[in-house]
């Protein structure tokens, strides 16, 4: 797959790593985001509605805190490796941000009180749920394990402060776009990314 020429995972991780310590050496503190950098990057439903719209954009980049980061540039370095092994490059940036849009556009219907919200996760969880379906779907197996099993992972991750919405549009984008690509996908090209890569995601 052409992704593994430009490996997306490490450049998308320096990048999120970057804005961070950006904005720790603005604020003088490295555990938590400035809130002024929080309110203008990160996705505040009210100032969409005025026209703020690169945050839908600029939110998947932004982390409340160091453990926020550490949380989610790990499960994009496990998951985000294992997709440039299916994807090429285009497929693979195409589902982490049409995902990670997806998770912000579904949190808007939450009205311009709700809560800022920042973080990659819409966009890890797209990934992650196009590489899970995508494997079942790319041998012509039933692909009913594979949303149970991302649909598993989803549930385990609610927590306090934690963007369901977000997270549910990156989910339902991934095992779309998984399904897809895995369907359209030539048989040969199938078979050697299958052959080349024998792991499994369960």
């Amino acid at each position: 797959m052409n992704s593994e020429k430009y490996k997306p995972t490490y450049i998308l991780i320096g990048v999120n790593v970057a804005i961070f310590i950006a904005g720790a050496l603005i604020s003088g503190n490295a555990i938590y985001t400035p809130d002024n950098v929080v309110l203008l990057w990160g996705q505040v439903n009210l100032f969409i509605a005025n026209g703020w719209y690169w945050q839908l954009f600029t939110s998947m980049f932004i982390h409340a805190s160091v453990f926020h980061l550490i949380g989610n540039m790990l499960f994009l370095l496990i998951f985000g490796l294992r997709g440039e092994e299916m994807f090429s490059l285009s497929e693979y940036i195409g589902i982490y941000f049409l995902g990670g849009l997806a998770g912000n556009l579904l949190y808007l219907p939450m009205g311009i009180y709700a809560a800022p919200a920042v973080g990659a996760s819409g966009a890890i969880f797209a990934i992650f749920a196009a590489c899970v379906i995508y494997d079942r779907r790319s041998v012509k197996q039933s692909v009913l394990g594979a949303i149970v099993f991302a649909f598993f992972l989803f549930f385990i991750n609610i927590g306090e402060n934690t963007n369901l919405l977000a997270h549910l549009g990156g989910l339902l984008v991934g095992l779309f776009l998984g399904y897809i690509i895995a369907s359209r996908r030539k048989p040969y090209e199938q078979h050697n990314t299958e052959f080349k890569y024998r792991t499994t995601l369960f």
